[in-house]
């Protein structure tokens, strides 16, 4: 439910279709690429920037900008840092010479890294804290000899240097350029598939982007979710009351949230054939409903007046599908899964339909089960989402920005205090809030891969998606 194209005409119009038993709520007509053209003004600004397209070296996808010194894509550029921060060693299955496209670069990670070395990424460029943003705008590509491309991935190198620490390093290992305690040992998410291990890393991953960073005053007592180890079970937190100021702000989180019910019918007459073009056009009204509800939310957030109008336009046209995908699947869950499940049913696709599902369709309907069966386990709370979306929301990496480090800031309070709402009120499930934050990667890696499903094929994978996870639950 991310496009911004319509249906052809005659098929579902915006008007009643004739099997739905009421009239399309009335909503303001769709909004041009998927944005309400009088609340977010400033969008086309900011996307003027965007019009050169530039290719990936390293998978021909679209480049975002100089990553480590040559010109990548954001999944090129995240996986290279991965590899270099959590000194991945990689095995190729085949010859060690894998095709590398938009669409094959998650199959071989081996080959993935060796090209992003041969191109000329740049290992020294990459912070050694771990955190966003370059150690040194002004370094290049480089060009290293076959041997020492071989080093790396053998991880002869990596040992080497973990020799060197050990030999001559300090002692003290809190420190944000020493924490080979925690940055050396692989993420949860290593022993997955390949393909979810590169772009999904699980916790630790997402939680690198925290290391070093100073702790707010407010926070301190919290026990530190950083010091647990990638292996080691957690330890259950001990009972303590929640913060007031913590209570305090997941109110007004929640406060801003609208919960009510969607008002987009989704009630059709029994026995009424839905047709492709209908299911597709009620599709567009529901994201048209979500996208509008997340402006609407944006208007009510406790820091809305600390940040440019600006920064809002670049944060909501880089997450509103994030946005959308993660309300669909808490809050809104009953809805989606329960009446637009039934509509879907009454779709019957055709031969055509079924052998033209593309590949990539199917890798996002079988992320997206797996999401929907994890949040069904979790059965998150509305504090818990709301917390969840702010988090997600507050991406400093974006494009744009103005107000970088002050987004770092608010991210990182709306991460402590969601895992203090989560130690404080689930005592006895210490990896609860782990398991949260780990859905947030897989919600952007989903979001990103949905926008390459060709737009005739969202009713299919809708259809799919939802009966699966309907069956399923009602075998439960």
């Amino acid at each position: 439910m991310e496009r911004d194209e319509r249906p052809p005409s005659g098929g579902g119009g915006s008007g009643g279709s004739a099997g739905f038993l009421e009239p399309p709520a009335a909503l303001p007509p769709p909004p041009r690429n998927g944005f309400c053209q009088d609340e977010l003004a400033e969008l086309d600004s900011s996307t003027n920037d965007r019009a050169e397209q530039r290719t990936c070296l390293i998978c021909g996808d679209r480049a975002t900008g100089l990553h480590y010194g040559i010109i990548s894509c954001e999944g090129c550029k995240g996986f290279f840092k991965r590899s270099i921060c959590n000194k991945r060693v990689y095995r190729c299955s085949r010859d060690k010479n894998c095709v590398m496209s938009r669409k094959q670069r998650n199959r071989c990670q081996y080959c993935r890294l060796l090209k992003c070395l041969q191109m000329g990424m740049n290992r020294k460029a990459i912070r050694e804290d771990g955190m966003p943003g370059g150690r040194n705008k002004s370094i290049g590509p480089v060009q290293i000899s076959e041997e020492e491309i071989e080093r790396i991935m053998s991880g002869q190198e990596f040992e080497e240097e973990a020799n060197h620490w050990s030999n001559h390093g300090d002692s003290d290992h809190s420190s944000p350029g020493n924490r080979a305690s925690e940055s050396n040992q692989p993420s949860p998410g290593s022993t997955l598939s390949s393909s979810r291990s590169v772009e999904l890393n699980g916790f630790v991953a997402f939680r690198d982007q925290y290391m070093g960073m100073s702790v707010p005053p407010h926070y301190q007592y919290i026990p530190h979710l950083f010091t647990y180890s990638a292996h080691s079970p957690l330890l259950p937190p001990q009972a303590r009351s929640l913060d007031p100021q913590s209570y305090s702000l997941i109110h007004q989180l929640v406060s801003a949230e609208d919960l009510e019910p969607l008002g987009t019918p989704m009630l059709i007459e029994d026995g009424y054939a839905v047709t492709q073009a209908e299911l597709f056009a009620l599709l567009c009204r529901l994201a048209d409903e979500l996208l509008f509800r997340q402006i609407a939310w944006i208007k009510k957030l406790p820091f809305f007046c600390e940040l440019s109008i600006k920064d809002y336009t670049c944060l909501l046209s880089s997450t509103w599908q994030e946005l959308i995908l993660l309300s669909s699947l808490t809050v809104y869950s009953k809805q989606i899964f329960g009446e637009l499940a039934d509509v879907t049913a009454k779709y019957s696709p055709s031969d055509e339909e079924l052998h033209r599902f593309s590949d990539e369709g199917m890798e996002v309907i079988e992320r997206l089960i797996y999401l929907y069966h994890k949040f069904h386990q979790l059965k998150v709370s509305n504090e818990e989402y709301a917390c969840m979306k702010a988090i997600n929301f507050l991406n400093q990496d974006i494009r744009g920005l103005t107000s970088a480090s002050q987004l770092e800031q608010l991210n990182k309070r709306y991460w402590y205090i969601c895992q203090d709402f989560t130690e404080y009120k689930y005592t006895h499930q210490p990896n609860r809030f782990p398991d949260l934050m780990m859905c947030l990667p897989e919600i952007r890696y989903i979001a990103g891969k949905m926008v390459n499903v060709p737009l005739e094929q969202l009713p299919l994978l809708f259809k799919v998606v939802l009966h699966s996870c309907k069956t399923s639950v009602g075998k439960e």
